[in-house]
């Protein structure tokens, strides 16, 4: 019975922001029952709607999942965004450059690990900085973010650009190169696959391996665990790489599956979203694919709830916001208690 709240948490978190937002549609003098029903039929009211939210799904998941692992290990990656642009870059690089002369099964493995260990190389980036300079965590990572957005802006505006020079985008992904759709689908790709199998796996690493004790002993006690012969800041570049690695997957598999070509302003801000998704997963790998779907739904939903009910689509962001604030709190809560 004791572990019931952390289960209701994100629940009451959800519950409590949706009020919140019901009471900001009243003050707009909308109908907020009205409202809510066009969010739930924008997100999940039919099959292209469905495919729409599991599509954003799945970055969540990924980058998501990286953030509740780093913030497990006592580490503020807040890098997300820019280590998914950094994979998203590298796996351009890889379907440009070789894609046209390679099969589907040499491409998409070398596309994927591409954007793997670049996200990985980011994110080693602000572990070395950390652990050899002091560096804050969350003043490095949120500076890689700028960084590796203006090198995708750069990237498809120079070497990468379309041979037409129309717009500042990469060429096509040719066929070999592209995720395959699952069947009876018309937009949603097989890297979903892979955002559903993580979950569990990362579950098993982070609370049945030795590894994931120590992350998790880092997080909990750095001194504790220092002096049981874990060192903190082997464990903190070790998470930054693996967390690095997760949104540098997510951008590979999102240029791969999804838009078929690298352009600014690919991510509709996934890798900051994702923090959000962790804190209301609570920082459990397995929290961490329903939160996804929620906020994923929020945003595909949202369109619709502007254009059926008449409402702002900020009212969203009112959702998340309080979803955010909710979910510190009943932590907050718990801790003091």
């Amino acid at each position: 019975m004791r572990a019931l709240p952390d289960w209701l948490a994100p629940l009451g978190a959800i519950a409590g922001a949706t009020i919140l937002a019901g009471f900001f549609l009243l003050l707009l003098g909308a109908d907020p029952a009205a409202a809510l029903r066009a969010l739930a039929r924008g997100a999940f009211g039919d099959a292209v709607a469905l495919e729409n939210t599991l599509i954003r799904t799945g970055p969540l998941v990924l980058v998501g999942l990286g953030m509740a692992l780093a913030f497990r290990c006592g580490v503020w990656n807040i890098g997300g965004e820019g280590q998914l642009y950094a994979g998203a870059l590298a796996a351009t690089a890889a379907a440009v450059g070789t894609g046209f002369a390679l099969p589907a099964s040499v491409a998409l493995p070398l596309i994927l690990l591409s954007g793997l260990a670049a996200g990985a190389a980011w994110g080693a980036v602000a572990g070395v900085l950390k652990v050899s300079r002091g560096v804050s965590e969350v003043l490095s990572t949120l500076m890689l973010n700028f960084i590796a957005i203006l090198a995708v802006a750069w990237a498809v505006g120079g070497p990468l650009q379309e041979t037409a020079a129309t717009y500042p985008q990469s060429g096509a992904f040719p066929a070999a190169a592209r995720l395959p759709l699952m069947p009876g689908t018309h937009r949603l790709h097989a890297g979903l696959a892979c955002a559903l199998l993580l979950p569990p796996l990362l579950w098993l690493f982070l609370f049945r391996s030795a590894a994931g004790l120590r992350l998790r002993a880092v997080g909990l006690a750095p001194r504790v665990a220092r002096y049981a012969g874990i060192s903190p800041g082997r464990e903190t570049l070790r998470v930054l790489v693996l967390s690095g690695s997760l949104a540098g997957l997510a951008g590979a598999i999102e240029v791969a599956g999804v838009t078929g070509r690298l352009f600014q302003n690919l991510s509709p801000g996934y890798g900051f979203t994702a923090i959000a998704v962790a804190l209301l997963a609570r920082l459990h790998p397995l929290g961490v694919l329903p939160a996804a779907l929620f906020f994923a739904a929020l945003a595909s939903g949202s369109g619709a709830m502007q254009r059926s009910a008449g409402v702002p689509s900020v009212t969203v962001q009112v959702i998340e916001a309080g979803v955010i604030l909710l979910s510190a709190g009943f932590a907050l809560a718990k801790r003091e208690s």
